[in-house]
């Protein structure tokens, strides 16, 4: 559906500041003053607010936004059930907790005529939906844009892309998200995706990864003695400017609702909100742009200080999941085995590759590619990679070849059947740690 969308400027303008009260209006005098629902919104508008958190959470934690749009949400037929596809969703029971370290190719391509929720194929995951604990992973990969809207009722969506630009039409107007970038869609928010680079007949569409929070919204991590300043940067969250739809005629609706896709067609575009302000609002981020703390003198931080955001829990410290990069940065530490080290850990890791690649793996760890080690799954790098950075003139070296993240999660993350019996999992994984042999030399 290509729409009526009218911008305030020129492109794709934007507001900045993650997690601030922010308004914006695509028609002068569409925002009221003084008031959030005065008893005549402006313009003949409807007034609505969006909560994403109970109404009496604290203030530094509560998330909502009042919408001023074309039609109340209320004005829709009802829902019934549709296909999930390949999508699932906490709590995963198709299959047991598995403490091997598993290890995927990229998605093969889709059909032609797959849009991002069609495309959209779940890894694996912990906690349960309906009692907002937990995430789910999932990869997308998608050949056509999508007419109809999504929205998911279980949690926010933290969008990776790897190959491909996307268009993330939105409730509160329009963001441009490319590789190399994150998107931030929060949970109930109305949406849809269309592809910036259309794939060619047969040809390559988009693709890249997602991160289903079920639980409270990510926010900045605290940064303790690093001070005020470093990771990521507020002001380079970027929102949208409003801008809205005023579509007449049948638009497709689709809803994730503890678990399962539900479908109406409404008779207009939902997305026609034409102002708004609060703070439960869609952002995107340069993952370039991210701070990058590290030492300057010998041995190297845990990886912790390379998170972006982190979606808190019930004990302090403990994320139910945090999004971590490897950014662009400098190794300068003397005396020191510059990679990952060699750990085990109680938190659980999937990690994946936007481009180029990691300084922990010498093969195998691809672009859409990812890799799985849960709970206390002894890891690190290869035997080639050891090798090599163990033996290395310790120059100062800029690592700019490549651009990894990782989610990490309190709980194990437990693989779908679909991802278990993947033609694209990699059998042979352990096998990058067979060449480890013995190099112990007992003094005297």
């Amino acid at each position: 559906m290509s729409g009526d969308a009218r911008k305030t400027a020129e492109g794709l303008a934007h507001l900045s500041g993650f997690g601030n009260e922010h308004g914006s209006e695509a028609v002068p005098g569409a925002l009221p003053h003084g008031r959030n629902a005065p008893q005549r919104a402006p313009l003949g508008l409807y007034a609505e607010q969006l909560s994403g958190s109970a109404f009496t959470e604290p203030r530094a934690s509560n998330r909502r936004s009042w919408l001023y749009r074309i039609r109340p949400s209320a004005a829709h037929p009802a829902f019934t059930r549709t296909d999930n596809g390949a999508l699932r969703t906490a709590p995963f029971t198709e299959t047991v907790p598995d403490p091997n370290r598993l290890r995927w190719n990229p998605l093969p391509e889709p059909p032609a005529g797959t849009d991002f929720l069609a495309g959209l194929w779940t890894l694996g995951g912990n906690g349960d939906a309906s009692q907002r604990t937990g995430i789910a992973v999932h990869l997308y990969h998608a050949n056509t844009s999508m007419e109809r809207v999504f929205s998911d009722s279980d949690g926010e969506l933290l969008i990776v892309p790897e190959r491909g630009g996307l268009l993330l039409r939105t409730e509160f107007g329009l963001l441009h998200v490319e590789p190399g970038h994150i998107a931030l869609i929060p949970r109930g928010v109305r949406f849809r995706v269309e592809l910036l680079d259309p794939a060619p007949e047969g040809g390559p569409g988009a693709r890249g990864y997602v991160c289903e929070n079920y639980g409270a919204p990510f926010q900045l991590p605290d940064l303790g003695p690093i001070g005020a300043n470093g990771l990521a940067n507020a002001r380079d969250f970027l929102a949208p400017v409003a801008a809205y739809e005023d579509v007449e005629g049948p638009v497709e609706v689709v809803n994730k609702f503890c678990g399962n896709l539900w479908t109406a067609t409404y008779d207009h575009s939902p997305l026609d909100v034409v102002a708004w302000h609060g703070n439960h609002v869609p952002y995107v981020y340069d993952l370039r742009r991210f701070n990058v703390i590290g030492s300057i003198s010998y041995d190297h931080p845990d990886p912790s200080i390379f998170t972006v955001l982190t979606s808190p829990s019930d004990t302090p410290g403990l994320a139910g999941v945090d999004f971590v990069v490897f950014a662009p940065r400098w190794l300068v530490g003397e005396d020191t085995f510059r990679p990952p080290y060699f750990h085990r850990n109680v938190m659980s890791e999937y990690m994946g590759l936007i481009e180029g690649a990691y300084d922990a793996k010498a093969e195998g760890f691809v672009p859409g590619g990812g890799s799985l080690h849960n709970m206390m799954s002894a890891h690190g790098p290869d035997q080639e990679t050891f090798d090599r950075a163990s033996a290395a003139e310790l120059k100062p070296q800029k690592i700019d070849d490549g651009l990894a993240f990782m989610f990490e999660t309190r709980w194990p993350v437990t693989a779908t059947a679909q991802a278990a019996r993947a033609e694209h999992l990699q059998r042979g994984y352990d096998d990058v740690w067979k060449g480890l042999g013995r190099h112990f030399r007992p003094a005297g």
